[in-house]
């Protein structure tokens, strides 16, 4: 179903681009504009195909922070349409609650997932599993009035490929069985071994002016063979100079 409704949003740019009035842009001057911008983004993230015995552990608001710098090529027969490509660094954080999670694990091909309960010793009240990566993001973008880019309608769609530069737990405050805070310290352990290193992502973006509403959903599996088909999908607001 995510799918089928990422694919519907993305050919929408299409849509809306033919049903425009007919206009003479390749006469459109944009040597003044700015090519190279700053895309931030901020994202409410989620796991797809995350099974019950996980899911059903995670708790608060699980976010992302993108940022990237991007160079936009307007095509000269009709610059509402333009190629933008980038460079820059997207990271995850999810977060969880009665469960304990170990990278450090040896002698397994998946990421041990170990429920706990609050008669369980020793465990952490909560845990957060970071992962970034160094990505190249490329769009295929439609302005409705390229002469006016902070007064206009805007699409994107793109697709980023990226390469893991640190995948780590957190876990906080440490529990007693009856529920008595052991030690407050915070426990972390990075590794990137139960981890696909390089992953590929469908991205698109609708907005106005400096801001819009994206989603960017991986293509490639988080997780190397021997654990759940999860995938990463994020969804949130987007702030960009084009």
């Amino acid at each position: 179903m995510k799918k089928i409704i990422f694919l519907a949003l993305s050919l929408s740019i299409l849509t809306v681009a033919f049903s425009q009035t007919k206009k003479d842009w390749s006469k459109v001057n944009l040597s003044n504009q700015a090519a190279d911008h700053f895309m931030v983004q901020l994202s409410s993230d989620h796991w797809a195909n995350m099974p019950d015995s996980i899911s059903s552990h995670q708790s608060g608001f699980s976010r992302g922070l993108n940022i990237y710098v991007m160079i936009n090529k307007p095509f000269k027969t009709d610059p509402r349409w333009s190629v933008a490509f980038g460079i820059g660094v997207g990271s995850s954080n999810i977060f969880f609650q009665g469960v304990d999670i170990k990278l450090n694990q040896t002698g397994t091909t998946s990421l041990p997932f170990t429920n706990v309960d609050s008669s369980s010793s020793g465990h952490f009240k909560k845990y957060k599993l970071a992962t970034s990566f160094l990505e190249i993001p490329i769009e295929l973008r439609y302005t409705f009035n390229p002469e006016k880019q902070r007064k206009s309608w805007k699409l994107a769609l793109g697709i980023k490929a990226g390469t893991m530069l640190d995948a780590h737990t957190k876990g906080k405050t440490l529990l007693a069985a009856n529920g008595n805070v052991i030690n407050t310290y915070t426990e972390k352990i990075s590794s990137t071994t139960f981890f696909n290193t390089s992953r590929l992502c469908g991205t698109f973006r609708v907005g106005y002016g400096n801001f819009s509403l994206f989603t960017s959903y991986q293509l490639t599996s988080m997780f190397k063979t021997g654990g759940a088909d999860i995938k990463t999908y994020q969804v949130g607001l987007c702030i960009s100079g084009l």
